[in-house]
């Protein structure tokens, strides 16, 4: 077994995504936009200047960054007195815990949030490690979250476990080298995808399970 986990938050941990992606399409209705179905695959897990760029290509204007700022108040709201849970959440950390595995949250939402939400779910004893990409220069797909939070645990990437659910995670978690294990929410693996996971697994109970056995 690895020394440290990092975790993705939205979709991984918390059945949030759902929540970004209503708001994602309120705006756009508000705004007469119809957005393309590859949307969602293209900004899960992306922040600052991609999430940006990828607003300003499906609602077509030339700054995205104030629908970024719409929509994270919106999903902030949304949010404020309740976390939904994906299954498994707690099972996985407690298993970690109890054999000495180190863990961190890396997420494109902002500190404020990430913390929020691991006291709405009871997961905030749990965690080391908490590292936002709000603020940071690259986000997913580049590995810059995961080495941050790997960093900030002391323990070298390819002694980490990267969970995600998202194209982009996925992508950061293997350029950070990391063993990088998917649990698919609102997108299913491609080939691509499929090739850069360590493991797909139906939810973090699996992936507990798997592990618990010695097969990740």
């Amino acid at each position: 077994m690895l020394k440290g986990a990092i975790f993705d938050m939205d979709g991984l941990m918390f059945d949030t995504e759902q929540i970004w992606q209503k708001n994602w399409k309120l705006i756009a209705d508000e705004m007469g936009v119809t957005l393309a179905d590859e949307f969602k695959y293209n900004i899960c897990g992306t922040s600052g200047a991609l999430m940006n760029s990828v607003i300003e290509k499906y609602y077509g204007v030339e700054d995205g960054s104030s629908i970024a700022a719409d929509c994270k108040q919106r999903v902030h709201d949304d949010l404020i007195e309740s976390t939904p849970e994906k299954p498994g959440v707690h099972e996985i950390l407690e298993f970690f815990r109890d054999h000495g595995v180190r863990i961190a949250v890396a997420s494109s939402s902002t500190e404020e949030q990430i913390r929020r939400n691991l006291q709405n779910t009871g997961t905030q004893d749990f965690i080391e490690v908490i590292v936002s990409g709000a603020g940071m220069k690259n986000g997913k797909p580049a590995p810059d979250i995961f080495l941050a939070a790997a960093e900030k645990l002391g323990i070298e990437p390819k002694e980490c476990y990267v969970f995600e659910d998202a194209f982009n995670g996925v992508r950061a978690g293997h350029a950070a080298g990391c063993t990088t294990i998917m649990i698919p929410d609102q997108v299913q693996p491609d080939d691509e995808i499929r090739s850069l996971a360590a493991a797909v697994c139906t939810s973090l109970l699996e992936a507990r399970d798997l592990l618990a056995e010695g097969k990740l």
